[in-house]
């Protein structure tokens, strides 16, 4: 008997190291593919990734096209209807060549100089986190963008409620959106125009307006009207709007300090991008809803989101740390759940 169960031992011993090892792979597998899937540098579902600079290329189109130009947009872009309007811009929903884009005009001149500031940064920033520029009349103040139907972050619950996206409103879908808002903090903190800030973001529905939500269930920042520069090491800070600031959402050294005196703009102390960074917590809260293994994710999160919300802006994280921590979380409970 003593020899059979010797090898039976060993005969067993190869199996067990061998699904041991398969498990290890197929975890890297999974891993790989995750972080590549939210790889902060690279949107995975955008159409002009291989296009030129000064070019654009919607879902439906073969080839990339230049930017249209006045002529263009006045003789091609035909106004349908509107579907939003702004201090700054009114936008419409219009078509070109078959294709449903957005034609964004000036409101008033008075904001001619935020208007001019947004389409820079619109031109600078193209890439996989921001809305895709169609083209741009600077005579007329007219700017055309890709449309997303589903409109901005606003809209997710309604989104989600419907009857073909039932099967979307899962954590899974919920903490992507999450990872992808944090994606594009971290994109415009290291931005190749600089290091910009998210200054309309004075409130939770002012920052969830700012960022689209495309057909495909990712996000892309879409107004750039007040994305000011900060450089410390050229005493380079920003102060979003001259006007006092106040609630829970916005960051501490947001508001004004001296309490017992009439608030002025000239007094206020600038400050830098950590103010993105307090907000992060609270876009992440309402961007999960209440869905199945949302309690885990906000467990898993606290202690990144207890980071967030340091008064000292200098004891916050960067977004690429957070970021760092969203995909690591992602990728161990999807784990997880394939252990089951």
């Amino acid at each position: 008997m003593a020899p059979s169960s010797s090898s039976s031992v060993s005969h067993g011993f190869p199996v067990v190291a061998v699904c041991l090892a398969a498990l290890l792979l197929s975890n890297l597998l999974l891993y790989l593919y995750l972080d590549s899937l939210y790889h902060s540098d690279d949107h995975p579902f955008s159409t002009n990734d291989h296009c030129l600079p000064g070019h654009f290329k919607m879902t439906t189109m073969r080839n990339c096209t230049p930017w249209l130009q006045c002529s263009q947009i006045k003789a091609e872009v035909h106004p349908l209807k509107l579907v939003g309007q702004g201090a700054v811009k009114k936008v419409y929903l219009s078509e070109w060549r078959g294709q449903k884009v957005a034609l964004s005009s000036l409101s008033s001149l008075d904001y001619l100089e935020d208007f001019l500031h947004g389409l820079s940064m619109l031109r600078a920033l193209q890439g996989p986190w921001v809305v895709q520029l169609v083209g741009l009349c600077l005579e007329d103040h007219t700017q055309v963008t890709e449309f997303h139907p589903l409109g901005s972050l606003l809209n997710l619950e309604a989104v989600l409620s419907q009857e073909q996206h039932l099967k979307h409103n899962s954590w899974q879908v919920r903490l992507s959106l999450a990872t992808d808002y944090v994606s594009i903090l971290q994109f415009l903190h290291s931005s190749p125009a600089g290091r910009r800030v998210m200054c309309d973001s004075n409130s939770l529905e002012k920052t969830l307006s700012q960022v689209l939500l495309t057909s495909d269930l990712h996000l892309v920042v879409n107004d750039l009207d007040a994305l000011p520069e900060v450089d410390r090491s050229r005493g380079l800070l920003v102060k979003c709007g001259h006007r006092e600031l106040t609630g829970d959402f916005v960051a501490p050294e947001q508001l004004w300090p001296l309490r017992d005196e009439t608030f002025s703009d000239q007094l206020m102390p600038a400050y830098d991008e950590k103010t993105d960074i307090w907000k992060i917590p609270d876009v992440t809260w309402f961007l999960m809803g209440r869905v199945p293994g949302g309690d885990l994710v906000h467990f898993h999160l606290f202690q990144i989101h207890e980071q967030c919300k340091k008064v000292d802006p200098k004891l916050r994280p960067s977004a690429q740390d957070v970021l760092r921590v969203y995909k690591s979380v992602f990728s161990s409970m999807v784990r997880d759940r394939e252990t089951l």
